[in-house]
């Protein structure tokens, strides 16, 4: 394993500072604006607006790259990503902060296309499986890390907004560095919804509803743990637990999905993560087991979006797998700028509890739409599914370079396989 990953191990250390810092900033942001006196709906907002920004990303960014180059864009950006962070420190209005949240969305997803059309273009065919594995091995680590590091100082005082910069510019040297030839020219997609809807619905919706969901937890969980009167710490560690829980999730969900029908298995997590949410919206528990229904909520919520990425490409012909990545990550992240919005007027009218029982009803409705489709059409059969990676389905995918005819890859930011055997596309 080290001889495959020697080659990409500075993009990974890169990877690791940046995404530390954004762990850091991504949840200190809300408790730092609830302790600076902004309403539940400005928090909501701010969320929204880092996904607003992040989709601006993945359909600007390409553009970006192709007229900089990779190492100039990386650069660029990480700098750009600190800066706005320790703008955040210097201004607290929080309509400031929603137009720095924006920025540092389109920052992010610029980013992530940077690294990962990296990252493909160093594996090969037979190692981007462990590369990609270590990734998001890499991604979930740092992510949670900088999501601890909340607690080393006062959510208001300035000490943690420079930590933070800190540590996303140190991901500039490893890669500013390393010997490694820039990637090939990244690819340009197009988005046709319609054409998505008509071959994966499910897919289609779900991708939009999960992201609802998803993103109203990332943007308002820190703020309901602090409103049920959790400390900081306690509210990393809650969200930080939600997390853990959803990276374990990933692989035992994805192998059963591959042995049956994808949408069954994410009609019982819809099932499974409903009750979850009710019950932390509807309960009154103890800081430990707060902490483990956080874990099992994740479980049975966070790897709703690989599943319905999966469906996706098991209904894509051979060749269009980018154009599918681009289209359910940019749905996604569409429902990601409603979610949070949605959920802090809910909050603010019925306290924070509510952030879960709007999660839960996203789920339920979800839930319906993926019976009707269940009822009008059959599954995919085993043999004709690309096979589940979570390194190809998870959130933070990986861009396919050109030349390419495997599942999936996406010009913005999407996913990529490890050895690919695409089905017949069949309507689902």
């Amino acid at each position: 394993m080290f001889r495959t990953l020697r080659p990409v191990f500075s993009l990974l250390l890169g990877i690791g500072f940046l995404l530390t810092g954004h762990g850091l900033q991504f949840t200190l942001l809300p408790l730092s604006g609830e302790a600076s006196g902004f309403d539940t709906v400005m928090l909501g907002l701010l969320g929204s607006s880092y996904y607003v920004g992040f989709v601006a990303g993945c359909l600007l960014g390409p553009y970006v790259i192709l007229r900089a180059g990779h190492i100039r864009t990386f650069a660029a950006m990480i700098s750009a990503a600190a800066v706005l962070v320790l703008c955040h420190s210097l201004m607290r209005d929080p309509l400031v902060w929603n137009g720095l949240r924006a920025m540092s969305g389109f920052s992010l997803a610029t980013l992530y296309l940077v690294i990962e059309s990296w990252l493909n273009d160093r594996a090969s065919n037979t190692t981007r499986g462990t590369v990609m594995s270590a990734y998001i091995v890499v991604n979930f680590a740092a992510f949670t890390a900088g999501q601890m590091m909340v607690s080393l100082y006062p959510v208001t005082a300035i000490a943690p907004f420079v930590l933070a910069a800190i540590l996303i510019s140190l991901a500039t040297l490893p890669v500013a560095l390393t010997s490694a030839a820039q990637p090939a020219p990244i690819s340009l997609v197009r988005f046709r919804p319609r054409r998505l809807f008509a071959t994966a619905p499910v897919a289609f919706v779900g991708a939009f509803m999960i992201g609802v969901s998803n993103g109203a937890f990332w943007a308002l969980g820190a703020v309901f743990a602090t409103g049920i009167g959790l400390s900081v710490e306690q509210a990393a560690l809650f969200v930080s637990a939600t997390v853990a829980g959803g990276a374990l999730g990933q692989w035992p969900v994805g192998r059963l999905s591959d042995r049956i029908d994808r949408r069954i298995v994410l009609a019982m997590l819809l099932v499974g993560s409903t009750m979850a949410g009710l019950a932390l919206g509807l309960l009154t528990v103890g800081t430990e087991l707060l902490m483990l229904m956080g874990f099992v909520f994740g479980v049975l919520t966070l790897p709703g979006y690989s599943l319905a990425a999966a469906h996706a490409y098991d209904k894509t012909a051979t060749g269009e797998y980018v154009e599918t990545a681009a289209g359910v990550l940019l749905l996604n992240g569409l429902g990601s700028v409603c979610g949070p919005l949605i959920a802090a007027f809910a909050m603010a009218q019925g306290g924070p509890h509510a952030l879960f029982l709007v999660t839960a009803t996203v789920q339920v409705l979800l839930f319906v739409f993926i019976v009707v489709r269940i009822r009008v059409r059959s599954g995919t059969a085993t043999a004709d599914k690309t096979g589940f990676s979570s390194a190809s389905t998870a959130p933070m995918g990986t861009v396919i370079p050109p030349g390419t005819d495997e599942r999936p890859a996406f010009a913005g930011h999407a996913t990529a396989a490890t050895a690919p055997k695409p089905g017949r596309p069949a309507a689902g």
